[in-house]
């Protein structure tokens, strides 16, 4: 089969697409033909080495968490899931990015009637990412969240569960993205220069929590606005949550096949909106990335490495 490698650490062009052995599913594990497998800025950083302290590579190394496919083989004592079946879930082996992938059992859930694979295969990682950092600034009724990088892959999915926990919700976000944020009942704010006074100008003076996507000193901006540190939780600013005490709830703190159903269900009835920013065929993975790293696009960017004609096919 085709799949994903990279031989050492570096920049876009250590991607490479290699034919290697198909895996064979072991006890309680499932082999799924790929359909749709989402792209992390995540995987960025372990590709080029940045989080070998917290997640070392060992080369040659795959990529991918996110998945959805059919399932092509069962090993023994796999539970609710026969071939044929229609999927959507997870691996921690760092192995979607291929045409077949090993799944446990346990890492998987049905793919809802009506919910396209793109959206099925970049669900996962974006999907509990949002769900934990909402979870973790618990924002309900009377509370207004600001959300950086409001339009990226997880902020899009992040504003949507706090506005349906009834929160008021300002999405940081470029002007391009403002329109989807207001249709979404969304008050959107452009970031850049001035971006606090804007804050307090759309939150009349009062953030109660803040979810930050993006980086680049917005932990910091929360707690000078006055927000609480255990009401900021950071994705990717570890060192200034651990200076300032907030919270660094992610997709580990999430990562349940429980979590993924109720997501796949919300979307599958279009409660929540999965946007879509590119999809890429394996053999563009490069392109994909490149994409990706630009920081600006509005959703998930998602490689088909197994093509159909149908998309709910």
């Amino acid at each position: 089969m085709k799949a994903v490698r990279f031989h050492e650490y570096g920049g876009i062009d250590v991607l490479r697409v290699e034919e290697v052995e198909r895996p064979v599913p072991g006890p309680g594990q499932v082999l799924v033909e790929v359909r749709a497998a989402g792209i992390q800025p995540g995987e960025v950083m372990i590709r080029r080495g940045a989080r070998h302290g917290r997640w070392p590579a060992t080369f040659p190394s795959g990529q991918g968490s996110d998945l959805a496919g059919v399932v092509v083989a069962a090993g023994p004592e796999v539970r609710g899931f026969a071939v044929g079946a229609r999927v959507l879930g997870f691996t921690h082996r760092r192995a979607s990015h291929a045409e077949y992938v090993v799944a446990d059992d346990v890492h998987l859930v049905h793919r809802p009637e009506g919910l396209s694979w793109d959206v099925a295969g970049s669900l996962y990682v974006a999907g509990t990412t949002a769900y934990a950092t909402v979870f973790a600034v618990d924002p309900g009724p009377g509370d207004t969240v600001v959300v950086s990088g409001a339009a990226g892959g997880v902020g899009s999915l992040a504003v949507q569960l706090a506005r349906r926990r009834g929160a008021t919700v300002i999405g940081l976000a470029g002007e391009r993205n403002h329109a989807w944020l207001k249709g979404h009942g969304v008050v959107p704010v452009a970031y850049g220069e001035g971006v606090a006074e804007r804050i307090r100008q759309a939150a009349g003076g009062r953030v109660d929590a803040f979810i930050d996507t993006y980086g680049d000193g917005y932990v910091r901006l929360a707690v000078r606005e006055g927000v609480r540190p255990e009401r900021i939780d950071t994705i990717c600013d570890w060192d200034a949550a651990a200076e300032v005490g907030a919270l660094t709830y992610g997709e580990g703190a999430a990562a349940s096949a429980v979590v993924l159903g109720e997501l796949a269900r919300l979307a599958a009835r279009g409660e929540l909106e999965v946007p879509i920013a590119g999809t890429y065929p394996l053999e563009r993975v490069r392109e994909a990335y490149r994409e990706l790293e630009r920081r600006h696009t509005h959703g998930k960017i998602v490689l088909r490495p197994v093509r159909v004609l149908q998309d709910h096919k």
